[in-house]
């Protein structure tokens, strides 16, 4: 009789410890949600560059994409003043985002063609140069010539012994988002960290920012570059979240109400390897946000809803920054209410009002695919926003309308 006590005893202690686990593991990871509009985010092959610097001797010419960001699958000399840059795709179909990266120089000064020559799509970014990655020079309309339909654009350039980066965008690759993480966390409000790996096993960053105790409070998530090629988006999110971090009355009142976890780059291996679109599963991270597939989503998914449930804290806005062809606001429909009904309308409203002469794009939609967007809203009743900067938005605009967003954001969350 005894022996039957304790196993049942023994019996019931198993079944409610895995009772406890299974809770814990449904609690704190983020639900599935069945979008109207599903995409498949499973794996897809990709096609790696082969990394080399093309040698064309009698021209005295180099060509190379061993660097990071860099996008260029194969170069050819056409004439004794042109050379061909292939530009391919990661995989397809694949949105039109024909991006390319290259680095050129030569023995002495020289004037040169590259002939950009896309297998898919059509020439997008206006080229940019630079010799140190910081300081980059749009080309003027007279050295950039699109032929063929779009599907070849002529760059004319002056070559050099000084190696020159020819890129669609800034470069902007892990290692120069690390360093801002790093002097960001400099201050005391800000900590630092990965929070996990991405499918090439490249970290996933946090900034977690607030003052004092972080348990309790309302959280604003921040999410950038799920794109590899939208550096404008990010560019903006960094004025943005600059803006959150200066010592100013209304800033340090923000950082002590709330909670704000920023993931600067959900995409590290797409930036690094100079993808156009998705990610090294090969699929569009910003469709995944449903079944969670691929590493990197379920990582910050499962992250913010476990940190909420932890401590205690509820997530009431989500802003994931982009970049198309023009500056725009993606927000939900007035119909579907978050939990800080009419925040969007008095934001984007109040954005407008203090830059003058210049209208917001705002374009409400109910819930469709699977984009981050409407994960905020179905998973925590947040408002969910797809903050979009133009590609070619001038770089000191940009700037600004990141700091005017971020002050019109705090002042409506702290007097909410």
């Amino acid at each position: 009789m005894k022996n039957t006590i304790k196993r049942t005893t023994l019996l019931l202690f198993y079944l409610a410890l895995m009772c406890l686990i299974y809770a814990c593991n449904t609690t704190r990871k983020a639900a599935f949600y069945s979008f109207p509009k599903p995409v498949d985010t499973t794996d897809k092959e990709i096609l790696y560059q082969k990394k080399k610097t093309y040698s064309f001797a009698d021209m005295g010419v180099y060509v190379s994409n061993e660097f990071d960001g860099a996008r260029l699958n194969g170069c050819r000399v056409l004439n004794d003043s042109t050379i061909e840059a292939t530009i391919s795709p990661e995989n397809a179909p694949i949105n039109e985002s024909a991006y390319y990266a290259l680095q050129i120089w030569s023995d002495k000064p020289r004037d040169l063609t590259v002939l950009l020559n896309y297998t898919l799509h059509q020439h997008r970014y206006v080229p940019k140069i630079s010799t140190n990655r910081n300081d980059w020079t749009l080309l003027d309309s007279t050295q950039v010539e699109v032929l063929n339909e779009g599907r070849q654009c002529a760059v004319r350039l002056t070559v050099s012994p000084k190696k020159t980066y020819l890129a669609a965008q800034e470069l902007m690759t892990s290692g120069d988002v690390k360093a801002w993480c790093t002097a960001l966390a400099k201050a005391p409000d800000v900590a630092f960290s990965s929070i996990g790996k991405s499918k090439l096993n490249r970290d996933l960053y946090l900034l977690d920012i607030g003052e004092g105790d972080k348990k309790g409070k309302d959280i604003v998530v921040i999410l950038s570059r799920q794109h590899p090629p939208e550096v404008t988006g990010f560019l903006a999110m960094q004025a943005f979240v600059e803006e959150l971090m200066t010592d100013t009355p209304l800033s340090r009142a923000f950082r002590k109400k709330y909670r704000i976890l920023v993931f600067p780059l959900l995409n590290p291996d797409g930036v690094d390897l100079g993808h156009w679109r998705h990610s090294a599963g090969g699929i569009d991270m910003n469709r995944d946000w449903a079944f969670y597939h691929q590493p990197e989503t379920k990582a910050v998914a499962d992250f913010i809803v476990q940190t909420e449930k932890l401590d205690k804290n509820d997530v009431i806005l989500g802003l994931d920054f982009h970049s198309t062809w023009y500056d725009v606001y993606y927000t939900m429909i007035d119909s579907l209410q978050s939990d800080i009904p009419g925040f969007k309308n008095y934001w984007i409203d109040g954005i407008g009002q203090v830059i003058g002469d210049y209208t917001p794009n705002d374009k409400p939609s109910g819930l469709g695919r699977p984009v981050s967007k409407g994960w905020f809203y179905t998973q925590f009743n947040a408002e969910g926003i797809t903050y979009e900067i133009g590609d070619e938005t001038p770089r000191e605009f940009i700037n600004i309308k990141g700091q005017v967003s971020a002050r019109e954001m705090m002042q409506l969350l702290i007097y909410r």
